[in-house]
């Protein structure tokens, strides 16, 4: 991730109201003394303004030749400018609660606690995101493989895995043409069609639908046509649906 996203800061900002609540109910930084309200709205104005200031010092890291994609350092060289601003922002808290203290005094006890916490977050953050962000491609790339038709849930267990090149019916059956050989299958021919959407196919005859992918070879004449499988069945195309096939470039 070499940018933030609108869902990455998003994220990154209710992680941060989260960690300032956390800080309000430990009273870090002094303040357990402090009215519970007036703290908690201190820490995740606090936090706030650390997460603002990590997302710009991870877009200024990535300034930084060669970092750009190797987000581990990039992460680290973040948490190293943020760390500056941040500990003199605790520095004023703790000079807000706690009285003032001499400022090299306070910067070098601040200083190592905020470093720590700034580069685990920097380093963490980005990393989180990445990960929520390639959930979200995988999600969504599920979403578009097609699904499987119905139809093929009903062919026997010797058929499974096979291509189905056409479906004829029998009575009240119908035989069922694959690249794995024959079968009859109790079920409407009109079902049957209904449940092949999502395969390349159409009905080309009161009792046959046809797969596109299952035709070999068409012969023309007197008016209708006849559709040679790779099987070397052949398929009989009735007048009423001839010109949907022609239109459609079978023939």
């Amino acid at each position: 991730m070499n940018q933030l996203d609108g869902p990455a800061v998003r994220r990154t900002l209710i992680g941060a109201v989260l960690i300032g609540l956390f800080l309000a109910v430990v009273g870090a930084f002094g303040t357990i003394n402090v009215p519970f309200f007036y703290r908690a709205g201190v820490m995740i104005l606090i936090a706030l303004i650390g997460a603002g200031t990590g997302m710009v010092a991870y877009a200024l890291a990535g300034r930084i030749a060669g970092l750009v994609d190797r987000p581990l350092l990039r992460g680290v060289f973040g948490g190293l400018i943020q760390s500056v601003p941040m500990t003199l922002i605790i520095m004023a808290l703790g000079w807000i609660f706690e009285g003032p203290r001499p400022f090299l005094q306070a910067f070098v006890q601040d200083f190592p606690v905020v470093l720590v916490v700034c580069l685990t977050m920097s380093v963490l953050a980005p990393a989180l995101n990445r990960q929520a962000s390639a959930a979200k491609e995988a999600a969504a790339l599920l979403q578009t493989i097609p699904t499987p038709p119905r139809f093929l849930e009903r062919l026997p267990l010797k058929l499974r895995g096979a291509e189905v090149w056409a479906v004829e019916a029998e009575d009240h059956y119908l035989r069922v043409h694959t690249s794995k050989g024959q079968d009859l299958i109790l079920l409407r021919l009109s079902d049957a069609i209904e449940e092949l959407a999502g395969l390349e196919g159409e009905q080309v005859h009161r009792s046959w639908w046809v797969a596109r992918d299952g035709v070999t070879d068409v012969e023309r004449g007197d008016g209708r046509a006849v559709l040679t499988l790779k099987s070397g069945v052949r398929a009989p195309v009735s007048r009423t649906y001839a010109r949907v096939i022609r239109e459609k470039g079978w023939f």
